[in-house]
């Protein structure tokens, strides 16, 4: 008997997808290491890093509500929730 693939759903997007990665609502640094968490996909991951910094997601957008809500954030979930992509370019990196 065959086994049925579970499926996997970005929090903040609700695509499905093929991995997920967890994401502290509160960053570690700013103390949320044993704080809630959220599965997010990639690319839904990669962007609220490049869009905000840990002390404006642990106090402005520690929820999947508030992060959806996030009006920096609007104009990337209506594009991303059509598509079907799993990764992007990770450039947290040095600031250019």
């Amino acid at each position: 008997m065959a086994r049925k693939l579970d499926v996997l759903v970005c929090e903040l997007c609700e695509r499905e997808v093929q991995s997920l990665s967890r994401h502290h609502l509160v960053p570690r640094e700013e103390g949320g290491r044993y704080g809630a968490t959220a599965e997010l996909c990639q690319p839904c991951h990669s962007t609220l890093h490049l869009t905000f910094n840990n002390r404006e997601l642990a106090i402005l957008y520690n929820s999947i509500p508030a992060l959806r809500q996030a009006e920096p954030l609007q104009k990337y979930l209506n594009w991303v929730k059509s598509k079907r992509i799993e990764k992007i370019a990770n450039r947290r990196g040095k600031k250019r």
